[in-house]
């Protein structure tokens, strides 16, 4: 029987998890806060759906991208190192998207923020794998997941009054002037993260790669994972424009209902890792996909609708996603052994933000919206009309959770039979190695 593990953190472990929270709160924020800003960037820009998917779809594809070619080198760094490297990368980027003048200097930025800012949360779930023990790390994630909320309930709507108050380019300044401080006390005060390189340090980094994704236990969490981000990235980009233009939503109703709406959750966090902890991680994710599949149904089938009926649907809602998330999350923790943990995390990663874009992308070719003609004035004049087939992007979310929920199962049940076999290997935290 593994040790029970002690009902409180040290001091250093609860700094190590705020710590992750919050740089997962700036990377969230960045990607989050273009989802409102959808419903200025249509306009200002005069971009369609599909262009604006693309700004989306940009930084999943390069940060895909850029997160197998690091997966290899994971585990030849000390961790805390990586962090600071990409996370800096991660803030030049967002400081470019907020320099943007056009669409197109806006998807370079997009491309350049995405090759940095998407490896940044393989980082951070190498870094918790290595520091605690799985009985708690449903836990942990729990807190860690409060940074998707916590963007909610200030990022977005301060974000959104910035928008409002000045133009759609200051939300991405404030991500860049709270990221610095942040990035200078994750140098100052974590310690090195390193003990991972003695267990291998002579194989290639590419022969690394290649015998991670060859891993026949490693494919079926990818496989797994390659469904887990398709509800979120295709609800979201287009959330806001959907909620002013389908549902009679005013622009300054967006931040009360990502507010009240991000308050829930982050009480929703901790309780869904506790609760994933006590009752089951796969049990919890089952449950949170259910209920998520029962508000996409409702959600996309909506027309003019009062804010506080849209609140309650995406109050339930979220609870549901992030249910999920934090379920999955962590079990996917679960799967590689130590010496893989960085390269299994950086390609697990990878896959979740590639099929994140690819998901983003066909959003933006099943959505469209019509341009409408009429005369005011005497004046010919060409509007944008609500967005049409919302209702098939529904049916396509709930598809892709019911297969999310077969495909888990599955990495469950090996799992379970790992921590049978070898108890040791998945309970044991790697103990953190400080350099002199």
């Amino acid at each position: 029987m593994p040790k029970k593990q002690k009902a409180t953190f040290t001091s250093y472990e609860w700094f190590i998890v705020a710590v992750i929270t919050f740089i997962q709160f700036t990377v969230i924020l960045d990607f989050m806060v273009l989802s409102p800003l959808s419903a200025f960037l249509l306009k200002e820009m005069k971009i369609g759906p599909d262009q604006f998917s693309l700004v989306v779809s940009a930084y999943a594809f390069s940060a895909g991208a850029s997160g197998l070619l690091a997966a290899g080198f994971a585990d030849k760094f000390d961790r805390k190192r990586l962090l600071m490297f990409f996370y800096t990368g991660f803030v030049i980027g967002t400081a470019l998207c907020a320099l943007s003048p056009t669409y197109e200097f806006l998807l370079l930025a997009r491309i350049f923020t995405g090759i940095f800012g998407g490896v940044i949360g393989s980082i951070a779930f190498a870094i918790i794998t290595d520091l605690f023990k799985l009985e708690v790390r449903g836990r942990v994630m729990g807190f860690v997941q409060m940074a998707f909320a916590v963007s909610q309930v200030i990022g977005l709507p301060v974000g959104l009054y910035l928008a409002n108050a000045f133009d759609w380019h200051a939300p991405f300044w404030l991500i860049v002037a709270v990221s610095i401080p942040a990035g200078v006390v994750i140098l100052i005060y974590m310690r090195p993260i390193n003990a991972h390189l003695k267990l291998k340090t002579k194989e290639n980094p590419f022969l690394h790669l290649f015998h991670t994704l060859t891993k026949s236990d490693y494919l079926k969490g990818f496989a797994a994972t390659a469904l887990l981000a398709t509800g979120g990235y295709m609800l979201m980009p287009l959330g806001a424009a959907y909620s002013t233009e389908n549902l009679g939503l005013t622009k300054e109703e967006l931040p009360i209902l990502y507010l009240v709406t991000g308050l829930f959750t982050i009480f929703f966090g901790p309780l869904s890792g506790r609760l994933a902890d006590k009752v089951g991680k796969y049990k919890v994710f089952v449950g949170g996909c259910v209920i998520a599949m029962a508000m996409v149904g409702w959600y996309t089938n909506l027309g003019i609708t009062p804010l506080w009926v849209l609140i309650l649907i995406n109050v339930i809602l979220f609870a549901g996603l992030t249910a999920r998330m934090i379920a999955a999350s962590a079990l996917i923790t679960a799967i590689p052994y130590p010496a893989d943990r960085g390269a299994y995390m950086g390609v697990n990663s990878s896959i979740q933000q590639i099929s994140g874009g690819i998901a983003a992308f066909f959003a933006g070719l099943i959505v469209v919206q019509p341009q409408i003609q009429s005369v005011e004035n005497g004046l010919a004049v060409t509007k944008s009309g609500p967005l049409e087939n919302y209702p098939l992007l529904g049916i396509v979310v709930m598809a892709s959770l019911v297969a999310t929920i077969i495909l888990f199962w599955g990495v469950d049940r090996m799992v379970t039979r790992k921590i049978a076999a070898a108890p040791a290997m998945n309970t044991e935290k790697v103990p953190v190695v400080i350099a002199e």
